[in-house]
């Protein structure tokens, strides 16, 4: 079964602009102008960087709806509605699919976990009930369980189930999955660092956390990898690749953050449980700005 992929190249999991009353809607309109110059391909809205679990029902709804008018005919945009809830997670994928996003992104369910048939009969459950592309999430560093290449197997037999953000780390689960399921489920990288290894087995891009202060960059990443410059690909990850890792120093978004903040681009307040980052990290993270001529000293 061959799929239309829902992006190809760099994919932005979008911060999210809090401030004491709310969202801030402006600054997020200069977000997401500055990833459409950096030449990004799509935004995810409502993920784990834009601190989905902190949302109510009434935020999330307004802020996909906001980010859908502004993106549309733009960039393509991928609502996160995962949870451990699975009919909630269809209230949120109904809410995507009628301000006219363009897919969904749904997580493995955390704490409540589930066993393989259960991930099964979880995203299929939504996958039955909602018209858009969905876009599994595999990161059992977060969540606690992980997705097989079996189970990816099952699940990429779905039409609606259109491919997967894979951030396991695992390259043998990856290249099977690769194997069993070819281009009825396409891959994305979950992780800024395996960008390169995973699109040389055929990924089609990442879901990046970096590319919300180097959106040019990643975009021209993927770009080579895509064209078949593996070198050069290489070549660029090499000069990013402190950036890549200082961004995750502490709990994604809570780096990411304090570097746009640093940069001048500040996307605002952090929601409880999160916090600032260490006054030895921030120094460390302001290093590796500095040596990328990102920040002048």
């Amino acid at each position: 079964m061959n799929k239309i992929p829902v992006f190809q190249g760099s994919c932005t999991a979008i911060v999210t602009p809090f401030c004491e009353k709310g969202i801030d809607y402006e600054r997020l309109q200069k977000q997401l102008d500055f990833q459409l110059d950096g030449g990004t391909a799509a935004i995810v809205v409502c993920g784990t960087t834009g601190e989905n679990a902190t949302l109510s029902q009434d935020e999330h709804n307004e802020l996909v709806r906001f980010t859908v008018n502004n993106c549309k005919g733009r960039m393509k945009v991928i609502v996160g509605v995962g949870g451990n809830n699975t009919v909630a997670a269809l209230r949120k994928a109904e809410n995507a699919k009628a301000v006219g996003a363009d897919a969904i992104l749904m997580v493995t369910p955390y704490y409540n976990k589930t066993s393989q048939k259960g991930l099964i009969e979880h995203f299929s459950y939504v996958a039955d009930r909602v018209e858009i592309p969905m876009i599994l999430y595999n990161v059992p560093s977060r969540t606690g369980i992980g997705i097989t290449a079996e189970t990816y197997k099952a699940l990429s037999e779905h039409p609606n189930i259109n491919g997967v953000k894979e951030a396991s780390g695992d390259f043998s689960l990856i290249a099977r999955t690769r194997s069993l399921c070819g281009d009825a489920l396409h891959l994305w990288s979950g992780n800024d660092d395996n960008t390169v290894p995973m699109m040389a087995l055929g990924a089609l891009g990442v879901i990046s956390v970096a590319s919300n202060i180097v959106p040019a960059t990643v975009a021209s990443l993927c770009a080579r990898c895509l064209s078949g410059d593996f070198p050069g690909a290489a070549a660029l990850y090499s000069k990013y690749a402190r950036l890549f890792t200082a961004l995750f120093i502490e709990t994604n978004p809570m780096p990411v953050k304090a570097a746009m903040e640093m940069l001048g681009t500040d996307s605002g307040m952090l929601r409880l449980p999160l916090t600032q980052i260490s006054d030895g990290h921030r120094e460390e993270l302001r290093s590796v700005l500095e040596e990328l001529e990102l920040l002048k000293t």
